[in-house]
């Protein structure tokens, strides 16, 4: 897979995304002289994680027959010391449904284990950045 990030000169920091046949626009927030066009790379980076936990919570229900209705995710961002290497997104997960204790519980611990989660904390990236 192959994702191409463009610059949009239209606006100071826009740019256009493009994932397989999806289309999306990034922007720094006006506060990083950006117009606020679009969410911000670690917008992307905390939505990522969010996207993966809601899904993750529906496969696995649908797998075990759990009778979820619906997953609603809220992220709050602390990235005030990431300069130090800590940022921190506490997570929130809103199920509905007529789950038990016990399937909220078991909901919970497989959100802890969506693939998106394991690489930002247990996985070793390897990134390379050339000319082309």
């Amino acid at each position: 897979m192959t994702l191409t990030v463009k610059r949009d000169v239209s606006k100071a920091m826009r740019h256009t995304v493009r994932i397989n046949e999806h289309e999306l626009t990034v922007d720094g927030s006006i506060a990083e002289g950006g117009d606020d066009a679009g969410p911000s790379p670690h917008d992307l980076y905390d939505a990522a994680l969010a996207s993966c936990k809601a899904m993750t919570v529906v496969w696995y229900a649908r797998r075990k027959a759990i009778p979820l209705t619906s997953v609603d995710v809220e992220i709050e961002r602390d990235a005030s010391a990431e300069r130090q290497g800590v940022y921190k997104l506490d997570v929130t997960l809103h199920l509905g449904g007529e789950l038990s204790d016990a399937q909220r519980e078991e909901l919970l611990t497989v959100a802890g284990k969506c693939p998106i989660h394991k690489l930002m904390t247990a996985v070793t990236t390897e990134i390379t950045t050339k000319l082309g």
